[in-house]
């Protein structure tokens, strides 16, 4: 079944309360509402502990009792989040959506992110339902007010979902889906421009299911994913809804938990949105929404919400998140392959890795030797000719420069570098200055000395490079001269158990080239995945570490695609965060690398070694990948966000190709 089609009450947090009185209820609530003040626990418990369905008969029953309208009641005794939370909760579903969309187009400005939320997620009942609500509550009609207040395709697209003629659930046309699919690449990839019409006639109208297989197919043909077509092809709001709708189709549980949490994320909350999407999903799929959100994020819906939210407020929500994930240990499989289904697509896209740093043309070592020592020779240093010299030459063009440096001036320019330039800005530079292995080895040692071990460094340095990277890491870090003992030896030295046992096994692997992807190997990688799941706990553990620790990413990509995700896989990556972060990064590093440039700078004070860190490591490798990706994920170019937390040269490595 489709990932919208098939979830149901089950998976919800809120349900209808057992032995329900409305008249007992409507009492219960006047009284909390009686004399001065009123008991905003009482209503809280209640409100939250009944379905909507009953919350109609609450509010018929207190009309009925008292002759007062409770929502205007409770609009007059409640204040702030917490009045809107638990009115909106009173409204039934189809009046709430009314309200939001009325909202989101009146007054000044549109809110097109709720536009494209609600209309993007709602299946064809909930449509019709909501064009009902629309005219009863405002006597107007809303497809007129919507097109009054949008343009071009992103109206049409609209429209189009406003109609609610999507084909029902478990409906395809098997002879139309490679028709669809060469439809679309034709529309798109295929030709100079795009045909907006053909996406929005097959995206607003076919089937989740049809279309689950269509962007199969198209994967297929135009050997890209349908999202990374709509990024290319489309723009601006317009761009937006489609990626919306395809979210949706993939699973609408995995949009809602991104929506979720790009609510809270950073400085303030959209509590907007998060009110909107508690209320909403709360009788439908909650449970597998934080499911998603626990596996994407590594962190609670639940535990975000008390860390983002106060007061009774925050009560009601959590009440309706209905638990901790990270408490209960609470498993949902079918949420879980959801998820799976989306990342797994991600993963097996032919991604084409870009970087921001190229060979400069006409390059000349001498020349740029000789800017360089005139740069810092005299008084003072001229610090942007070595970043436009340093930040616009690749690796190779560096070392070549540092050659060209002694034969020429006889000096040594990474002592000249250290000498003339300081704090930051120096390690920055002197790290491009370094060779790819020598530069890891100087950050695994970095890592590993003085008081405390930083094992998220020494994580996000092993889990993301290949095995060849990582024999060339161990030869530098045995020919370094500050280095008394082997990698491996130091990491034995600063970290115990477990987590000892993996790094270890990740500096130790076999010489096995990434190309290596037989279908014969991708089997015995299934075959041992699978087996590692019938093992005791700790059998498992030794069996995934030495899976993870030494397969290609090609070989894991395709060995964990039936697998990884069952319940005892999933309990064993849940259990240790290495496991988790190894996972993640064989399904997406550039993803996951943007997560960490993020964590780097989202606190006060940024962590300026990890952010070197990453930015000198990725610049030729894939840092135009992460940049797509920090952007998708946090709503927010990493351009922007690096000007805002410092003042170096981070900026030039980002640069557009």
């Amino acid at each position: 079944p489709s990932a919208q089609g098939r979830l149901g009450h089950r998976d919800s947090t809120v349900t209808d309360a057992p032995d329900f009185d409305a008249s007992a209820d409507a009492e219960t609530l006047y009284n909390a509402m009686k004399g001065i003040g009123s008991d905003k626990e009482a209503i809280l418990d209640l409100v939250t502990g009944r379905s909507n369905a009953q919350r109609q008969e609450i509010v018929q029953a207190y009309k009925s009792s008292y002759g007062k309208d409770l929502i205007d009641d409770l609009k007059y005794e409640l204040t702030g989040h917490f009045e809107r939370l638990i009115v909106s909760l009173m409204r039934p579903q189809a009046y709430h959506d009314a309200k939001e969309i009325h909202d989101a187009i009146k007054g000044a400005g549109t809110d097109e992110k709720c536009l494209i939320e609600v209309l993007a997620s709602r299946n064809n009942q909930q449509i019709h339902d909501l064009v009902e609500a629309y005219k009863d509550a405002y006597d107007s009609d809303i497809e007129e007010d919507v097109t009054g207040e949008t343009s071009g395709h992103f109206k049409k697209m609209l429209v189009v979902l406003l109609q609610g003629t999507r084909d029902e659930p478990g409906v395809v046309h098997t002879d139309l889906i490679e028709e669809d699919a060469q439809v679309l690449f034709a529309a798109g990839e295929e030709q100079w421009g795009t045909e907006e019409s053909i996406f929005i006639m097959l995206l607003g109208n076919r089937s989740f299911d049809h279309l689950q297989m269509v962007f199969d197919k198209y994967q297929e043909i135009a050997e890209t994913s349908i999202e990374d077509s709509i990024k290319s092809e489309l723009s601006g709001d317009f761009e937006n809804l489609m990626l919306a709708v395809v979210q949706c189709i993939r699973s609408v549980p995995m949009y809602f938990a991104k929506r979720l949490y790009k609510s809270m994320k950073g400085l303030g909350t959209q509590d907007n949105t998060l009110i909107r999407i508690m209320i909403c999903r709360s009788e439908i799929d909650m449970l597998d929404i934080r499911e998603c959100f626990r596996m994407s994020y590594e962190k609670s819906l639940y535990n975000m919400i008390k860390e983002d939210t106060s007061g009774d407020y925050k009560r009601t929500l959590l009440a309706l998140c209905g638990g901790d994930d990270d408490l209960a240990g609470e498993f949902f499989p079918e949420a879980a392959q959801l998820a799976y289904k989306m990342w797994e697509t991600s993963a097996m896209t032919k991604v084409q890795l870009r970087p921001t740093i190229r060979p400069a043309s006409d390059f000349d070592p001498a020349e740029d030797a000789q800017n360089l020592r005139k740069a810092m020779k005299g008084f003072g240093t001229d610090e942007d000719v070595i970043i436009d010299i340093v930040a616009n030459r690749s690796n190779e063009q560096r070392q070549e420069i540092r050659q060209a440096f002694k034969s020429i001036l006889g000096r040594d320019l990474m002592k000249d570098l250290k000498s003339e330039l300081s704090k930051n800005l120096e390690r920055l530079i002197i790290g491009l200055m370094l060779t790819p292995a020598e530069f890891d080895a100087k950050m695994m040692r970095k890592a590993m000395e003085g008081a405390g071990t930083d094992e998220h460094a020494l994580i996000e340095i092993l889990v993301t490079r290949s095995n060849e990277e990582i024999h060339a890491m161990n030869a530098a870090y045995e020919d370094g001269e500050a280095y008394s003992k082997s990698m491996e030896d130091a990491i034995q030295s600063d970290t115990s158990g477990r987590f000892s046992q993996i790094l270890t096994s990740l500096v130790q692997v076999p010489f096995i080239p990434s190309y290596c992807t037989s279908t014969k190997q991708r089997d015995i990688i299934w075959a041992e995945l699978a087996d590692a799941c019938n093992e005791d706990s700790d059998d498992m553990e030794i069996k995934f570490m030495s899976i993870l620790c030494t397969r290609s990413f090609p070989h894991l990509r395709r060995g964990t695609r039936e697998t990884l995700f069952n319940h005892y896989c999933l309990a064993i990556v849940k259990k240790m965060s290495l496991f988790l972060v190894a996972v993640r990064s064989v399904k997406n590093q550039p993803n996951y690398i943007a997560e960490r440039l993020y964590k780097a700078m989202k606190c006060i004070g940024t962590d300026d070694r990890a952010l070197i860190r990453i930015m000198v490591s990725r610049s030729e490798v894939d840092l135009f990948n992460v940049r797509k990706e920090f952007k998708e994920t946090h709503d927010c170019s990493l351009h922007e966000f690096i000007q805002v937390e410092t003042m170096v040269v981070s900026f030039h490595i980002l640069r557009v190709e």
